[in-house]
């Protein structure tokens, strides 16, 4: 069996973070596989559906380098729809309905008010012919329901969440069409898995109930089951289901200055019992996903986790990958001087600031002026070469005594502005002896 997984978002929106675990988990289960991941575009809903967010998937999952071997557009396959449409309603197992939202919400709440599941009681089954042409004078369109087969339980093998098995009777038969002719997500969603030969369906397990229903429709088309795996759903750091999590998406990531490799460090193990751990390369989290790992509990995003895979990945980064981002005249031993001191690779532009300059210098107390005269004069005349910080504060240890901070900080305060930063035995060859000597000297 070929294994072809595929992310179906909706175009009525951006892709938050949630969705990009889920994209990016049938991506890792293809590749491991040798197959295809496919990108369908769930646009049935045409008046909320934007051509501007299909392009902004597509760009959200190119940065993340989540490349897809095909596509497809649910709103260029509705004679496909009506085909099968038509196919199920000759063998009975669609049907009409009458009923309005407004009847149908009332009924729900008498159902609920005697404690009762608010299931929907088929009363579309029981009209006459006499009551149908009533509403249909009336101007009434019906909308149309999926006949669910109430005589067998409904019982799959999921690959993260075990066997479930749900009554198909404590289940209301589900809207496939409205009454405009428009689709709902259902059965198209069941047509084009079947179509196009998925072979896995991954997604949250806010969609286990929809699989139920969705896997009578396999049936009832005459087509095989694909695999099903339902992750637990994103939390928040805080433990529970956060709203922030519906806006956190690519642009903020990339606002933030994250790395895609922070992304797939965190996303791709998030929820299962593998250590989250940096990685600049995808290979070693293709090469380990395994629903196996995945368990119910919840996942808990955490920005703060991600922000530090980023650095860790950040200091990882080797300048062949970094450069074309970097500052004009940035060259590798800049970068390993660097980077180090970096969380994320636009960081690298201030530093760089730091040693072309001009630089913000804090003015010197008193008794570190003298110091740094002596230091401007020892500079001048040593041989300028890669062993210069520490044949400088070499001597100006031997000569005015002085050790530690209050050895090194005036000289790092002076030569960068700043009381911290990286290892000055690296960047003073970077900022030369002839700026140095001038900061030196503005200085003391």
């Amino acid at each position: 069996m070929t294994v072809i997984t595929r992310f179906a978002p909706s175009p009525t929106g951006h892709l938050h973070v949630g969705n990009i675990r889920a994209a990016l988990h049938n991506w890792l289960w293809a590749r491991k596989s040798h197959g295809r991941f496919l990108l369908r575009l769930d646009d049935t809903d045409i008046e909320r559906s934007r051509a501007e967010y299909a392009d902004s998937i597509r760009a959200d999952l190119a940065w993340l380098g989540l490349e897809w071997d095909g596509e497809e557009k649910q709103s260029e396959r509705f004679a496909l729809y009506q085909t099968r449409f038509e196919q199920l309603r000759a063998s009975g197992h669609v049907y009409p309905a009458y009923e309005t939202q407004q009847e149908l919400e009332l009924r729900r709440k008498i159902l609920l008010g005697r404690g009762l599941p608010p299931v929907y009681d088929r009363g579309a089954l029981e009209l006459t012919a006499h009551q149908v042409a009533d509403y249909e004078a009336e101007g009434r369109t019906p909308h149309w329901r999926f006949k669910l087969d109430h005589d067998q339980p409904i019982v799959w093998t999921d690959l993260i969440r075990g066997e479930q098995r749900f009554d198909p009777k404590l289940l209301s038969d589900p809207v496939i069409r409205r009454a405009d002719g428009s689709w709902l997500y259902m059965l198209p969603s069941v047509i084009d898995d079947s179509e196009m030969d998925i072979s896995h369906v991954l997604r949250g397990e806010d969609h286990v109930s929809n699989t139920a229903t969705q896997i009578q429709m396999f049936t009832a088309l005459g087509a095989p089951l694909p695999a099903f795996a339902h992750e637990a759903l994103l939390t928040g750091s805080e433990g529970k289901l956060s709203k922030r999590l519906g806006s956190l998406g690519v642009a903020h990531f990339r606002e933030a200055g994250l790395e895609p490799a922070a992304i797939w460090s965190l996303l791709a193990r998030l929820g299962s019992s593998m250590p989250i751990e940096p990685f600049a390369d995808v290979a070693p989290l293709i090469d380990s996903f395994d629903f196996g790992h995945f368990g119910r509990a919840p996942a808990r995003f955490d920005e703060g986790e991600l922000a530090a895979l980023n650095q860790k990945i950040v200091h990882a980064l080797p300048f062949d990958t970094v450069s074309k981002r970097l500052p004009d005249g940035m060259d590798a031993t800049a970068w390993d001087a660097i980077r180090p001191n970096l969380e994320t690779v636009a960081q690298a532009a201030a530093w760089w600031q730091v040693v072309t300059g001009p630089i913000d210098r804090p003015d010197s107390v008193d008794e570190d002026r003298d110091f740094l005269a002596a230091a401007h004069q020892a500079l001048s005349q040593l041989p300028f070469d890669d062993g210069i910080w520490r044949a400088l504060t070499g001597q100006l240890k031997d000569e005015t005594g002085r050790k530690g901070k209050t050895l090194f900080l005036p000289l790092r305060r002076a030569l960068t502005g700043l009381d911290h930063g990286p290892d000055m035995g690296q960047l003073l060859p970077l900022i030369g002896q002839e700026e140095a000597l001038r900061r030196l000297s503005a200085s003391a």
